[in-house]
């Protein structure tokens, strides 16, 4: 199958998965079954299965066998498991290497062979004394018989003959001869050779058939002018006439001892060039103690006529031994038709599989640095040690072995010559005719195909860890044809595709100038493939951009970009390659720039933002990467663009579901605004200064569009946003640090110590630091009153809408252009925005310096810096309180400090300078030390140097710092090098654990479907004290806040108010792992959840500040990783204290539901990492519990602070479907809410403070259906099974009753009193186990219990 059609097919099935998870496009992202048939079925019967459930609600409990019910307890969505969730907090990732081990691929330098020298000794009808000849005797030199004509002119035949066959191999090296020449003539000769060649290799091939062999000492022989002695030329003057680069070819009997007193020479360390590198190579007929064979089949040059008359040597050679000599005359093998060179005739198809069959056995046998330098850094050395391959396989079967420097290992029995002699054979046979018949038609060989079949088969059945396929040479031949060339394209392309080892091989084997030069050819089908083989090689190695741009193959992969038929996938691909061609490289962007690549990229992103079709999201993201490497520090561009209205264009593009797209998209924007920093301009003229309100304007555009996506739910876009700022923040610092000075301006020390509003400022939580942090300092500094609402703390900004009215008086009053001007010279500075654009910012800042993520804060943190501010923040853990209470190493009170002293050293106290710090005083009641404060560094300006020479003192910041170095310390994007891993990966095949995974979930679905049947057919028997089956002392000194069990593995999860989390074996009664859920806890932890249960389980740590993070490998000792955090609640009501989040997890749509002190409930969906809806809660009061439904996507409830109970449906226009008042009898807040068991849509639990649980049906008109009153005013938790029918409550009076959905009693679990007899605290947290009736229960006393009841009680 062609690769166009096999990418095709796979890029179809592939946005079949797309659509539903598939974020990037990313085939193998985490091995979930995309390419699965049965997933795109069970999709839709789960897209029937919601259909249906919005008209229909049949009670289904009992026919767990029909599909849709299995498909409703099954759900198929998985979350977050793509590349980014791996790598993200983890590492920084990198992108196309442009050095080092990648690049050994390319030759040092390419050489070529300038000069020639050839001594011929021959010395005709005078044999030497140390021979004996047999008769008859090889006598044929350079194909002549010397004996047929006047020796002298014999000599000047056999040169001349030996110059064309040189020629033949490099036709424009000079070549000069000389024929029985004296020492002098040698010397002459190599003189002239090295100096006409400078530094281009010399080679010296020396025939000394008619002199002695050569000494011991390595001497070859010559003779005196007047031919009556022999005289001895030792190799080391050869040497040091020649000198380095040289190849040597020595054609005489005991040839190896030269080649032995060479080697002794370089070993000895008597070169001639001290401190230049040898670079010699050489080739000799036959061992030390051998002579040359002379047997009248050979010529007696036979080593010669090998390396330069390969054909015509291997055919003559194999003609004495094939089925063929009786019937082909040997002569006609120098009639062979065609041109060595023309591979349509027959002589040059011969010659390409010669070269093939040689180049693959040298690629198999030697190693590969080598099998570079000699095969592929010079035409003449390759082809000459091609043709060595030959000598040694001919010679060999005389008994005499050719050796060379550097050595080669045998190759004369490799396989690979069976081809030749087969390919030689059928070519042999056609011979006779085509001698005959000049106008007869040459049948091709079918050598080409065969291989590639070959090569097939191993790409069928190939890996990494096998052996390498043999015929990759053979492949690179069959590019030169163009018959075999798509097929070898596409075969090519799915060996590369394999992985970067394979991009390796083919490289190194020589791919790189073929498919170079292929970027000249016009043929559409190639073109597809093309582009697929140059992304996975600048996947690689991104030093390919040069050659590129000099051969203008960017043309090429402009004019794909461009092309409306292509796929978008393959577009993708095409902006991929032209984003490296720019990245970093002037030249690059110069050219594209030139080739009108903004126009190209600009007009498709702008016809997705018209058009409402679901785009492909990969091309998106590499039209914005592109454009943002196009512009990123080039003005020339950056002015291009904001004339195209970039900013408009991709603004809207910040709404788009992929993470990767809406990154990709802020990058481009933040690129754009680095004309901030050429604001260091000579002249400023008329013309200038209108560009600069464009400018001014273009800014605004793009702050604002980065302002809507402070909060978004992906780290990898806010940590783009942070880079965003920080930028913007060098450019304007002058600005945001007056701003900021406003915020913080220092009051009288009387006033700041009778301020007990201060304790705010510890903050609530890190996505509203604006209201907890900046709010009452801002007040304050504005009219010295204190107040804790905050003018700057409006759901208007949380939102990052533009300020509301009251903070943009606040903005224009005055204060905060205080010490704009600081006393500098301020003319080279950008002109500033509006202050209220510049607060927003500050605050965007703050939010940005206090997120969930690490890696996003600790960026924040260092934008912060930049304007000048210092976060210092301790955390002093009191004593066992470390993640592993057993470890004494962690128990004593460890103080660890972080902020922003970490990241900007060079910002601290300097030179006796004291920078005004703000700390907040004990927050009570006492509980973990939490001294959170904001530094505000007045003198000192964002300067690198300082780091180095502490005792600077405060020189003035304009002086010696220079923009550029400043400029490296900035925080870099990572969005682009992220994105490039995508396609380093297999893009035509689904990785290979998804048959594992799939295997696993399987078995897990089963598991689930069985104990899901056994829950709901059996009845519930007693759970009471001695139903407990384990037991477990968390030791959390607060208690235990919340608590989850595994569905799969005897496993519970606990979590604490320092947001400690503790993982537990209840079968094995040990503790598998122990965790921080990060540095510094606030309010404890409000809920924990499990993602994906059916798949690799990811587990969901809701704080009570509205912050989430999700963990995975969260039961391996020490080896958790954080996948992602967000903050889930934004804009809370001005003055609230605490948020009390409340949170719940929904499988089947991938939604997570969350509120707490906020008039609306948030809706984000985990697979986009977005917040897709905020619903109006439609009451006064906040939510205090939140459940949604496992069997209906997109339905939940909420129970208030006032008691009332609302179900919404987010499928609905209205999406709030019913307002009940149960709990009538008194008022008090709904402490927990859950569905009941069973497809029953709007059948809802909720229990109140009071102590009173209601059963409602929303469908009835009856507020409630059935009334418990369990645990009179000291309810504190609920639990409803999702299966069986049972719930549990459990109150402050340390009591558990379950009952059942009918409102018997099943049972009562009363806490027993410890050995201490002190008063145990009251019942914190209820869960059931999803499939099983097991029910852990936690308590103020940081023990966990867990009851099963007797029918599952078989342990």
């Amino acid at each position: 199958m062609a690769l166009g059609d096999l990418m095709t097919s796979r890029f179809s099935q592939l946005s079949l998965a797309v659509s539903n998870h598939v974020i990037d496009g990313n085939v193998s992202s985490g091995g979930y079954h995309e390419d699965d048939v049965a997933y795109a079925d069970l999709m839709s019967q789960r897209r029937d299965l919601d259909a249906v459930s919005t008209s229909s609600y049949a009670n289904a409990v009992t026919s767990t066998a029909t599909v849709p019910t299995t498909m409703a307890y099954l759900p198929q969505t998985v979350v977050l498991c793509e590349l980014r969730h791996a790598a993200f907090e983890a590492s920084t990732p990198t992108g196309p290497s442009d050095s080092g081990l990648v690049s050994k691929w390319r030759p040092k330098d390419r050489m070529k062979t300038g000069c020639v020298a050839l001594v011929l000794c021959l010395n005709i009808s005078v044999d030497p004394p140390d021979v004996i000849k047999i008769s008859p005797c090889a006598r044929m030199e350079c194909w002549t018989d010397p004996f047929s004509m006047a020796p002298q002119k014999a000599l000047e035949t056999i040169g001349k003959n030996l110059r064309d066959q040189y020629e033949r191999w490099q036709p424009k090296a000079r070549s000069k001869v000389e024929l029985d020449p004296t020492v002098d003539e040698v010397k002459k000769l190599c003189n002239t050779c090295r100096r006409y060649a400078k530094s281009e290799r010399v080679l010296f091939h020396y025939n000394g058939h008619g002199v002695p062999k050569p000494t011991a000492n390595g001497e070859i022989w010559l003779f005196n002018k007047s031919y009556t002695q022999y005289i001895p030329l030792p190799i080391s003057d050869l040497d040091s006439w020649l000198k380095t680069p040289s190849i040597y070819v020595f054609d005489c009997s005991a040839a190896g001892m030269v080649v032995n007193a060479f080697i002794e020479l370089l070993d000895c360390g008597t070169s001639n060039y001290p401190g230049s590198s040898r670079d010699c190579v050489l080739l000799a007929a036959c061992e030390a103690h051998e002579t040359l064979p002379q047997s009248s089949e050979f010529p007696a040059d036979v080593f010669t006529s090998c390396l330069t008359t390969p054909i015509k040597m291997a055919l003559r050679w194999f003609c004495t031994r094939s089925l063929l000599h009786e019937s082909l005359d040997s002569s006609l093998i120098d009639k062979i038709p065609g041109r060595q060179n023309d591979r349509k005739t027959l002589l040059g198809e011969l010659n390409w599989i010669f070269t093939a069959v040689t180049d693959t056995i040298a690629w198999n046998v030697l190693p590969h640095d080598l099998f570079r330098r000699l095969f592929r850094q010079d035409l003449l050395v390759a082809s000459l040690f091609r043709n060595f391959l030959l000598a040694e396989r001919i010679m060999r079967s005389a008994n005499c072995s050719p050796i060379s420097y550097p050595m080669l290992p045998p190759t004369h029995q490799h396989h690979m010559w069976d081809a030749w002699d087969m390919a030689a054979e059928i070519c042999l046979s056609q011979l006779p005719s085509l001698v005959e018949d000049p106008n007869a038609e040459f049948q091709p060989s079918s050598f080409f195909t065969e291989q590639l079949i070959a090569f097939e088969v191993w790409l069928d059945h190939g890996s990494e860890h096998k052996k390498p396929p043999e015929q990759l040479p053979i492949v690179l031949q069959v590019l030169l044809s163009q018959c075999h060339r798509f097929r070898a394209l596409v075969l090519l392309g799915r060996f590369l595709d394999m992985g970067p080892w394979a991009v390796d091989l083919a490289l190194s084997v020589g791919i790189f100038p073929y498919v170079l030069k292929l970027l000249q050819t016009t043929t559409p089908e190639l073109r597809q493939i093309l582009v697929f083989i140059w992304t996975k090689i600048l996947a690689l190695d991104k030093s390919c951009q040069v050659d590129l741009v000099k051969d203008g193959g960017h043309v090429y992969f402009i004019r794909f970009l461009n092309s409306a038929e292509a796929y978008p996938e393959q577009r993708a691909m095409a902006a991929f390659v032209l984003a490296v061609i720019v990245d970093g490289h002037r030249r690059g962007q110069e050219a594209c720039i030139e080739a009108g690549l903004i126009q190209v990229c600009l007009k498709q992103l702008h016809g997705f933002t018209q058009n409402e079709a679901q785009t492909e999201p990969l091309l998106l993201q590499w039209l914005c990467l592109c454009l943002g490497k196009l512009w990123e520090d080039f003005t020339e561009a950056q002015t291009i663009g904001l004339q195209a209205d970039v900013p408009g264009i991709c603004a809207p593009l910040l709404s788009e579901p992929q993470p990767e797209v809406r990154a990709s998209v802020v990058y481009a924007l933040a690129t754009l605004l680095d004309v901030g920093f050429d604001s260091f301009r000579d002249g400023i003229g008329g013309d200038e200064e209108c560009d600069d309100v464009e400018k001014n304007r273009a800014e605004m555009i793009i702050i604002k569009s980065l302002l809507n996506v402070v909060s978004d739910g992906s780290p990898l876009v806010r940590a783009e946003v942070a880079v965003a700022l920080a930028h913007f923040a060098f450019g304007h610092k002058q600005h945001l640090k007056s701003i900021a000075a406003a915020y913080w301006k220092p009051q009288p020390n009387s006033l700041l110590n009778s301020l007990p509003s201060l304790a705010n400022l510890k903050g609530t939580g890190s996505g509203n630091i604006v209201s907890s942090q900046i709010g009452p300092l801002t007040a304050m500094v504005r009219d010295g009153r204190v107040s804790t609402s905050s003018p700057l703390a409006t759901a208007g900004i949380m939102h990052g809408s533009p300020l509301s009215d009251d903070s943009s008086q606040l903005s224009d009053s005055g204060i905060l252009n205080d010490g704009v001007s600081n006393g500098e010279v301020n003319h080279s500075r950008p002109k500033p925005l509006d202050n209220a654009m510049y607060s927003q910012c500050v605050l965007a800042m703050f939010t940005l310096a206090r997120d969930p993520s690490p890696r996003v804060a600790s960026l924040g943190r260092l934008v912060l810096s930049i304007i000048g501010i210092e976060q210092v923040t301790k955390s002093v853990k009191p004593a066992g309180n470390s993640a592993w209470p057993s470890d004494p190493a962690n128990s004593s009170s460890t103080p660890s400090i972080s902020g922003l002293a970490r990241s900007s050293s060079w910002l601290d106290i300097n030179g006796g300078h004291m920078p005004l710090t703000f700390r907040t005083p004990p927050v009570s009641p006492p509980r973990q030390n939490y001294l959170a404060g904001i530094r505000r560094v007045c003198s000192l300006d964002f300067r690198p140097h300082l780091m180095n020479s502490p005792d600077s003192g405060l020189a003035d910041p304009l002086l010696g710092s220079t923009s550029g170095s400043e400029r490296s310390l900035l925080p870099q994007s990572t969005i682009y090098n992220f994105s490039c891993g995508h396609f380093s990966k297999s893009l035509l095949t689904a990785s290979d654990d998804s048959e594992e995974l799939l295997a696993k979930r399987e078995e897990q679905e089963r598991f689930a479907l069985e104990h899901i049947a056994k829950c709901q057919h059996s009845s519930v028997s007693k759970l009471n004290n001695n139903s407990q089956i384990a037991s477990w002392d968390t030791k959390f000194e607060t208690g235990t806040r919340t608590a989850l069990l595994q569905p799969f593995s005897p496993i519970v999860i606990a979590a604490d108010e320092n947001e400690r989390i503790r993982v537990w074996n209840y079968e094995e009664a040990t503790l598998l792992n122990g965790f921080d859920n990060h540095d510094f806890p606030e309010k404890g932890i409000s809920k924990l959840c499990l993602l994906n249960e059916l798949d690799d389980s990811l587990l969901l740590v809701a704080s009570s500040d509205g912050n989430i993070r999700i963990w995975k490998d969260y039961t391996l000792r020490g080896k958790q990783k954080h996948v992602t955090s967000f903050s889930s609640i934004q804009g809370h009501k001005p003055g609230v204290r605490s948020l009390n989040a409340v949170v719940d997890w929904q499988q089947q749509s991938g939604y997570l539901y969350a509120s707490g002190e906020i008039s609306s409930i948030m809706l984000w969906d985990l697979d986009k990492e977005q917040l897709v809806n905020s619903i109006p809660s439609s009451s006064d009061c906040s939510v205090s519990a939140l459940a949604s439904s496992q069997v209906h996507a997109g339905q939940f409830a909420a129970g208030f602070v006032d008691g009332s109970v609302r179900l919404y449906d987010i499928r609905t226009p209205d999406m709030l479907v019913r307002t009940t008042r149960p709990h009538t009898q008194q008022v008090a807040r709904v402490v927990g809410i859950g569905f009941q068991p069973g497809l029953d849509q709007g059948k809802i639990v909720s229990a109140s403070q009071a102590g009173d649980i209601q059963f409602l049906d929303i469908r009835s008109q009856r507020d409630t259906d059935l009334t418990i009153d369990a645990h009179r005013g000291s309810l504190t938790a609920l639990a409803v099974h999702r299966h069986a029918p049972i719930i549990a409550s459990g109150s402050a009076k340390q009591l558990i009753k379950v009952f059942s959905l009918k409102g018997e009693q099943l049972g009562t679990i009363r806490y027993q009193h410890t050995f201490m007899a002190q008063k145990i605290g009251s019942v914190s947290c209820l869960t059931f186990h999803p499939y099983q009736v097991l029910l852990a229960a936690g308590a103020a006393d940081a023990c966990v219990s867990i009851y099963a009841d007797d029918n599952s009680h078989t342990r």
